[in-house]
């Protein structure tokens, strides 16, 4: 699922693709005097930044606006920060994954990759320089994010709030990413409460908690609706992760822009996989889900098992669910009427798009 689909454009998208340009024109003049291999790293880099609907400044927009803020260059910079942040985390996270394409293009590492194979290097020697590079541009892009946040013109405690947003946002998606590997270390699928506390981890925080508070911080809201909107962004990006895991099962290829059995022959730990864990009919497909070699029937076979044991029904209610507490945390005086029309939608269509 798309983030990038879920929630109306704000006014000052346009500042923030002027900030990351600023960016982008400064640091590529800064690493030109270095040399052109560091210039050509720092234009891959930019590219991958670019294309989104930049879903996360949206959130950070939003909430601005909407709560009195009117500075919309200086709001831009915090929503850039956060832009820079999910850059950062998706280059590092194609790393881990071992991936090379993103979006059906070659990512940071799958440029390197191809640059090492046309200069000779051995296919072990090519992937070693692709996923080094992808360290490297992730490192910079992650170091960066702080940058653009410290270009906010703010009060002192202002300031330090937002570095605590950020940096709580960095820690915990970190947190998110090792707890996922250290599930992988054995075949036991982990109870639902770790799967859910991994989704708001790697998902919720740096994607609404973090955005949300960071736009309600800048313009002075007062403490129970930064409150709020953190409960809030907690709980939708949970529904949101256990949808997009729905939809790396049973979604359709061509919107989802990736296979609908990759997760299965992962063996990704998710709501489906820990429901059916736990019930007799796992056992007619433990032996599938992981393995590497799983057919295209085989994985038809396992979404059968999926849907007539309940997974996928219950999945979808517990996507629901979390919706619906996402919703009710704005239920109150403190949130503006302005601001919780624009944040409902955000879960309905969590929710409606596994129906």
């Amino acid at each position: 699922m798309d983030m990038d689909t879920l929630l109306v454009a704000p006014a000052g998208l346009e500042q923030v693709e002027g900030a990351l340009a600023r960016f982008f024109d400064e640091s590529k003049v800064r690493a030109a005097k270095i040399g052109p291999g560091y210039h050509a790293l720092w234009e891959t880099l930019e590219r991958c930044t670019a294309g989104g609907k930049r879903f996360r400044p949206r959130l950070v927009m939003s909430a601005y606006q909407m709560l009195g803020g009117t500075d919309l260059d200086n709001a831009a910079e915090v929503g850039a920060a956060f832009e820079m942040l999910h850059t950062a985390l998706i280059v590092h996270d194609d790393v881990i994954d071992r991936d090379f394409i993103r979006r059906g293009i070659p990512n940071v590492s799958g440029r390197y990759r191809a640059i090492a194979e046309d200069a000779g290097l051995s296919p072990d020697g090519a992937r070693h320089i692709g996923f080094s590079a992808g360290v490297i541009a992730g490192d910079l892009a992650l170091s960066n994010a702080y940058r653009l946040l410290e270009r906010a013109d703010a009060p002192a405690a202002t300031r330090r709030r937002l570095g605590e947003i950020l940096d709580e946002a960095v820690f915990a998606s970190a947190a998110g990413e090792f707890l996922d590997i250290e599930t992988s270390l054995t075949s036991a699928m982990p109870p639902l409460e770790d799967i859910v506390q991994m989704a708001r981890l790697k998902t919720s925080v740096y994607s609404f908690e973090g955005p949300l508070q960071a736009g309600a911080v800048l313009a002075g809201a007062d403490e129970e609706v930064i409150g709020r909107l953190g409960d809030f962004g907690r709980d939708a990006g949970i529904a949101y992760q256990i949808a997009d895991d729905l939809l790396g099962v049973f979604g359709n290829e061509t919107r989802t822009g990736k296979t609908n059995w990759g997760d299965l022959r992962e063996g990704k730990r998710t709501a489906l996989m820990s429901y059916v864990a736990a019930r007799p009919e796992w056992e007619s497909i433990s032996s599938l889900v992981g393995d590497s070699g799983m057919s295209a029937s085989d994985a038809d076979h396992v979404r059968r098992v999926l849907v007539d044991s309940g997974a996928r029904d219950y999945s979808v209610d517990l996507a629901a669910q979390y919706a619906a507490r996402a919703r009710a945390h704005l239920e109150s005086d403190a949130v503006p009427a302005t601001l919780r029309s624009a944040l409902h939608p955000v879960v309905t269509a969590v929710v409606d798009r596994v129906h």
